[in-house]
């Protein structure tokens, strides 16, 4: 392990405080367990600023309930009538990826919840960061797409980036304290998603209802179609590589059904270290936002007698390939992991409409980059242009 981006340290001004934290997705699940965290523990997390794309009714019950200093709405229309709702006794309600950027730099707030899912969350997350605010990232696709831009800007800015998914937060309880040059692996776990057991030859005939039934997690359209191939877990393999400064090779992923163990660390003398908790995204959004302390909540402990077994197999990776393309993708760098994740959202969409069945995501997303000419030193306007052109790209060549 590398030293360039070290493990955040604690400082006086981030103890022992309450943390005023702007979320970006306040509707989406994540969002919503952040709230639930806010109601928790109120002493710790006070919440300063909400934002979300187009869903006004529980937007505006959000907005009412919490009182931010201000908000946002990503689609026009839906802040228009966001603001015929909340009338002139809340804040004026932003629209759009300008409102977005403005909520992430708002003065009031010392911690930004990226929650957005996809690619809109990139802006914010660097407006953030230059306005030295730290960030909590839940939306993968920041560090996919731009992992060498973001963490160069955290560095520069003395920063924290602190990790939302569960496995990412597992991985930073276990790496805290530890010698960078200790650590030998970094193993993701996986449930496996809903087709673990299913035999290859079946996945040809996958139905969007039956990709989307998770087995331990409740999660949006995107992110659940993401685990059903896999493809959520190559991301995270992504995303390890640069919020742990690792080379991809140290980077794995093991399959276990029951998502108890949310993730390890192997040391150089063989020893690992997991976290374990219950599947709950309330542990590692309280985590993020009151780290480096512990403070009591009202989430269920691990009961280990009620626990049946916890069981282990490796991933089927010539079945479900995107853990070969997302570590292809994490290997070679620059421009391919921008591809490789806007390949994937765009085959998901027509996976979803019933444009193209599940095995032609895979085969759509190396398509789309086995076309791409890598730039191997890109800047933020070279990886949202790459973005674009592999939006365009896959659009235009759906495998059937």
């Amino acid at each position: 392990m590398h030293s360039q981006h070290p493990l955040p340290t604690p400082t006086h001004s981030n103890t022992r405080s309450r943390r005023r934290v702007v979320i970006l997705g306040c509707t989406g699940s994540i969002g919503q367990s952040a709230l639930k965290v806010a109601e928790d523990i109120p002493n710790r997390m006070e919440v300063v600023g909400l934002a979300a794309d187009r869903s006004v009714d529980t937007f505006v019950s959000q907005v009412r309930h919490w009182k931010p200093k201000a908000c946002t709405l990503f689609n026009p229309s839906a802040a228009a009538e966001a603001r015929l709702q909340l009338g002139s006794k809340h804040p004026q309600v932003w629209e759009g990826e300008a409102g977005l950027c403005e909520l992430a730099t708002l003065p009031e707030a010392d911690l930004v919840l990226i929650a957005i899912v996809g690619t809109s969350g990139l802006r914010p997350a660097l407006a953030a960061i230059e306005a030295g605010k730290d960030i909590a990232i839940a939306s993968k696709e920041i560090l996919v797409m731009a992992g060498s831009v973001v963490m160069e800007a955290a560095r520069r800015k003395g920063v924290r980036v602190l990790p939302v998914d569960s496995e990412h937060n597992a991985i930073f309880q276990c790496l805290e304290g530890r010698d960078p040059r200790s650590v030998s692996r970094i193993i993701l776990t996986a449930s496996g998603g809903p087709f673990r057991k299913l035999p290859a030859d079946k996945l040809l005939n996958v139905t969007p209802a039956e990709a989307l039934k998770h087995p331990t997690w409740d999660m949006g359209k995107k992110i659940s179609i993401d685990s059903a191939t896999l493809f959520n877990k190559g991301l995270e393999m992504i995303e390890a590589r640069w919020l742990f400064d690792v080379p991809m090779p140290q980077v794995d992923v093991v399959i276990h059904p029951q998502s108890i163990i949310h993730s390890m660390v192997e040391f150089v003398d063989s020893s690992i270290l997991a976290q374990l908790s219950a599947t709950d995204m309330c542990f590692p959004i309280q985590y993020a936002v009151t780290w480096p302390e512990r403070v009591p909540n009202r989430l269920p402990p691990l009961n280990f007698s009620e626990l049946s077994k916890l069981e282990f197999e490796a991933p089927r990776a010539e079945d479900f390939p995107a853990l070969n393309l997302a570590r292809w993708a994490g290997t070679t760098g620059g421009t391919l992991p921008a591809v490789l994740n806007a390949a994937n959202e765009v085959a998901v969409e027509a996976f979803l409409a019933g444009r193209c069945r599940f095995p032609s995501i895979w085969k759509t997303v190396e398509t789309t980059m086995q076309a791409h000419q890598v730039d191997s030193a890109p800047d933020l306007v070279s990886i949202l242009a790459a973005d674009r052109w592999a939006r365009t790209f896959t659009e235009n060549n759906i495998a059937h």
